[in-house]
Formats: structure tokens, sequence, C-alpha cells
């Protein structure tokens, strides 16, 4: 019996929201004017763009980097395609075009496109399922559907449709075997699917799933004994999956895959292994920040609740791909708790990873530092400043989502929405907060014709009280009951009606489980969806671990325009009556160097466990 059924609610598109807030739409303008700018120009300097022009015969030389250096290629272009559906730009799209050329000059006849193999091994082609043939692809491909969404344009779109056909004509029923080493072609051919039309993408996404755990896995991951199948998540039948194993990222893109792969089949064969992975994921495996992945050795899992903070790993790309995968499990099941995740991570895990000046990264984000820990330009291996750069100008599109009987308002965003309900009726949403900062959330609902349908707002998993108000009149507990993290008005709106949201976002403090060891006799602070730490820049006579701080202390809440882009402090006394402040964890290492920590010892007598 599944744990729930399928309802495949619909995603809003991010080009029908607008974002217009004090938060996040600097971090957007600041994604245009320098990350993507920054990361083109890194993948320039990096040989990663003259890979492609000396595999289509333009210029010479060898293979330049690793063998999926072409990835990061797709994943900027992924990303100016979104800033271009948000903002045309004439001089982003020109860049984009060449760049986009010179992909194409490199295309095999075949359809084959990796241009390590096509420079540095062309005879080894499809022999070690670890060398990322299909990861690279996949990346092309979303990249191509992008791009032609937002400038309607097929050059890129042709060149994924002729790799996708390539891919079809070796691998599927009665074809060769194939268990690709790092999951994400799953997800873009569905996405190649439902863009052309062509069943025959979807169907071989799935196929690529029902390979894994049957023991076709050949490579570099199969023979090291340290890793095996499990790295990969080629250990068992993805129906068959009990718990989170191996490489964090590659495991998100894989429970996308499946998630996106219910949908499109309408096959519940794999809902009530999703159902079980998450709350193993979840429950056991996720940080208070919401990174995963906890070890440096496999970039992923070990054993339940092994959390450590200074020398965890969570990788940013780890924690986008959690949102990925908690979106389409939003969509899938209509439960906030997913949504849940995804502002966890909106706030906290994934917005790390990018300084606030828009050109530094964080390839991995502990939970402690003694200073040593710094973003950095550029990696050698650099998905998370590319992931980042198609991640974030499509934010919008976690924002809302549409069912058949009406809207759902999932994160809290200001800004306007246009949403065409299941009736044709067409909806403008207005939305006024000053989210994350204040949990007061003013809608005005404008549908073109007036008529009866059901608004439903997300109460998020840390709002222990909430009020709302229809067109000025106070809901009542059983008009304003939740169920399954959402508060539903069901009733007849008229163009200028309105909804008044108060979430009551006091601090809380957070004690972890008593398995997880690493925070015995800790407590970290959180107010809304946003997880604090103390930083030495605030603490300057204070040694790494040296504070102290007691629940029972009170907290001033302070907004510092100033201050790191705008923040809401905490403010008190630390354990010696010393005066400490908290930031918001995303913030860290933006200002001079130093410690960090989220979890704070507790007094000695006051030490507890939550369970």
């Amino acid at each position: 019996m599944s744990l729930s059924k399928p309802l495949n609610w619909r995603e809003v598109p991010f080009t029908q929201v607008t974002i217009d807030d004090t938060f996040w739409r600097p971090r957007l303008e600041v994604l245009k004017k320098v990350t993507l700018p920054n990361c083109l120009l890194k993948c320039e300097e990096t040989g990663r763009i003259a890979n492609f022009a000396k595999a289509g015969g333009r210029i010479e030389g060898k293979f330049e980097g690793i063998y999926f250096n072409d990835s990061d290629v797709y994943k900027v272009l992924e990303g100016v395609a979104y800033s271009l559906l948000l903002e045309r730009d004439a001089e982003l799209e020109a860049e984009a075009d060449r760049i986009i050329e010179l992909i194409a000059s490199a295309q095999e006849p075949d359809g084959y496109l990796c241009t390590y193999y096509t420079l540095a091994a062309p005879d080894a082609k499809w022999t070690d399922m670890e060398k990322h043939e299909m990861y690279n692809g996949g990346h092309l491909i979303e990249a191509a559907v992008a791009y032609y969404e937002a400038t309607g344009k097929r050059q890129l779109l042709d060149v994924a449709c002729r790799l996708a056909n390539h891919y079809d004509s070796l691998f599927g029923p009665g074809k060769r075997h194939w268990v690709e080493g790092h999951e994400e072609i799953e997800l873009a051919l569905i996405k190649l699917y439902r863009t052309t039309g062509e069943e025959r993408y979807w169907k071989l996404a799935c196929w690529l799933l029902e390979e894994r755990g049957r023991g076709h896995g050949v490579g570099a991951i199969w023979d090291k004994p340290e890793w095996g199948p499990a790295y990969c998540q080629d250990d068992v039948p993805v129906r068959e999956i009990e718990k989170v194993t191996g490489h964090a990222v590659r495991a998100m893109y894989l429970y996308s895959g499946m998630a996106d792969a219910v949908r499109v089949s309408g096959d519940p064969a794999y809902v009530d292994a999703l159902h079980r992975v998450w709350a193993h994921t979840v429950e056991r495996n996720m940080y208070v920040t919401g990174g995963i992945g906890p070890s440096r050795h496999n970039e992923g899992f070990t054993h339940d609740y092994d959390l450590p903070n200074e020398s965890a790993y969570c990788e940013t790309c780890a924690a986008i791909a959690m949102v990925f995968w908690n979106h389409r499990m939003n969509l899938l099941f209509g439960d906030g708790k997913f949504a849940d995740v995804v502002e966890r991570e909106m706030y906290n895990g994934a917005l790390a990873g990018i300084s606030l000046s828009g050109d530094r990264f964080f390839y991995v984000n502990p939970l402690a530092s003694q200073g040593e820990h710094h973003r950095v330009p550029w990696f050698d291996t650099s998905c998370c400043p590319t992931n980042l750069a198609r991640f974030l100008p499509s934010i919008g599109q976690y924002v809302y989502a549409r069912t058949p009987e009406g809207i759902v308002v999932n994160q809290y965003v200001r800004g306007e929405a246009e949403i065409t309900l299941e009736n044709g009726i067409g909806v403008k949403l207005k939305q006024a907060t000053a989210f994350p900062w204040s949990g007061t959330i003013e809608l005005e609902v404008s549908p073109e014709t007036s008529g009866a349908f059901a608004i439903r707002l997300r109460v998020p998993e840390w709002c222990r009280g909430y009020r709302v108000q229809v067109c000025g009149e106070v809901l009542s507990g059983a008009e304003a009951s939740v169920e399954r993290g959402y508060l539903s008005i069901e009733r007849h709106w008229s163009a200028g009606d309105t909804i008044l949201l108060e979430l009551d976002m006091p601090v809380e403090v957070v004690r972890s489980r008593q398995e997880v060891q690493e925070n015995e006799g800790r407590i970290a602070l959180q107010r809304g969806p946003i997880v604090y730490c103390v930083e030495q820049a605030d603490h300057a006579e204070l040694d790494y671990d040296e504070m102290t701080f007691s629940a029972r202390d009170r907290l001033l809440r302070e907004y510092r325009n100033e201050l790191l882009g705008g923040v809401v402090t905490l403010q008190g006394k630390d354990g010696k009556g010393r005066p400490c402040r908290f930031i918001p964890y995303y913030a860290w290492d933006n200002r001079e160097p130093g410690f960090m920590q989220v979890w704070i010892r507790e007094p000695e007598e006051e030490r507890l466990y939550s369970y």
C-alpha cells in the first residue's frame, strides 16, 4: 500500500512570477551582472569553451581539464537562458549564441557529443560508466530546452535531440546495457520529452532507471571496494530502495528522476521507494541547515545520524539537488513538508554557497570552522558555481503551484504572478511581504472573472502559531485548520480580494536527537526559515568554541540594513555575560576571516536532548 497517492500538481513557471523584494531581487541582479559573466569568463580561461572549438576543428589543441568539464559550460548557458527569460539582454545572448555555435560544431555525425572522448580517447567511448558521458549530455539537454524557451532559437535544441537520438540508438530494450555513473540524464530526457513531445525520450529515461541495481555497472566506481555500486546508487533496483546511499548529488538527481518518471508515466511503481528514502534522508541524514552528505571521502553519506560539524562536506550542489527533488515531491504528492525542505535549502544550505558579491563560492559547507574555510572564485571541479548560476535565476518556479481546485502558495516572496486555473480563468496574485525577516504576508487576489476556487497557504513546520484574515474578516480555528501543511481557503473570489497571513516567527532553540553525538550539549538557533551562527568578526575577544549560550537567555532581534546586505541579527549575552551576536548562516565568510559555529555549547546544567 502506497504511503500517499500521487496528486500531480502543476508547476507555475518562473516566467509567470515576478520577484520584487529586498531579499531575492538584489541577488538576481548580482547574478546577472557578476555571477554569470564571471562563470563564462572562467569557462573561457580554463579551456572549457575552447574544448568545443578544438573538437569541432575550429582550432588546434588537446583537451583541457577534467572529463566532465563540458557540463559546466552547459549549466552556465542554462543560467543565461533563465536570465534572458526574465530580461532579454542582447550582449549576453550574443555571447551565448557564439558558444552554442562552437558546441554544435563539436557534435559528431552520429550525434555523439563529449569533447573529452572526441579529443582524448575516441576509441574508448561507452567503456567506463563513470566517465559522465550521459551526465554531460543531460546538462546539454537541460540548457537546450531552457535556451529554446528563452529565445525561440533551435540550434542547441536540435543538437540535444540528435544527441538523445544517438543515446536511443545504442541503449534500451534489446540493445546495450548502461548505468550512468552520475545521474542527471533521466531528468533531462523527460524535460526534452515535455518540450518536443517525443515519447521515446521519457521511455529511455525510465529504462535507464530500471537498469540500476541489476549488475550492469562497469567502470572506476564499481572497481573501488570502498565505493562500489552503492556509491552511484546501483546496489539495488530503484523500486526497492530503502535508504539513501553513496554520493549525495547523484542520489538526489536519481530521486528527482524517479519522481519525474512517476509524473510522466503515471506508473506508481516508485512511490513507496520515494517516501522511504525521503524519510531516511530528511529524518536521519540532513543537517539543520539542509546540508546533506557529511563525508569528504565519498562526497556523500555514511551511516545514520553521522552529522559532524567541522568536517561536514555538505556540497552546495547537493543542497540545490535537494531543492530539485523536494520540489518534485511537492508537486507529486501535495504535501507541505516537501516545500518546507525547499525553503530550508533556499535560505540556508544552497544560499550559503555563494558570496554576497556573487563572485566567490563554497563547494563544501561545514557547520563549524576554526577560520581556515573560505569561498574562492573557482574550482578545478566547478560544478557548484555553475549549478548556482542556473538555480538562482529560476527560484520563482518554487513559489506557486496549480491544482485542479485552485492555487498553492509554497514560498513567501514579494512580487506578482499570473496563473491560469484549470478552467481557463486567469488569476493575478500580488504578494507583499518582508519574508524571511517578517512572517506577515499580504496577498491580493484578482481573477479575470469572479469565481470559486481554493487558495492553499503553506504553514511552515517552524511556525507554532498563525492568524489569517480574508477581506478583513478573521477566520476561526475551524476555518483556518491545517492539513498536510496547508491552510486552505475556498470561497468565491473577486478582483481585489485580500488575504492577510501572520506567521509567528519567534527565535527557536533547536536541539539534536540523542543519536547525533557531535551535538551533545549544544543548541542551534533558528528564526523562521533562517538558521543562525556565530562568527569571529563579531567576537574578536573569543577563541573558537569558547562561547556558551543558555536557551533561557533573551535575544534582541534587530534588522541591520548596513550589515551583510541587510539581515536580522540576534543579539544577547553569552554564558559569561559578554555581548554576543548571531548572524544568518548563509551570510558567513563575507567579512574578515575567522571562526564560525552553528551549534553552540550550552551551560552544563541545562543540557537536554529533544526526540
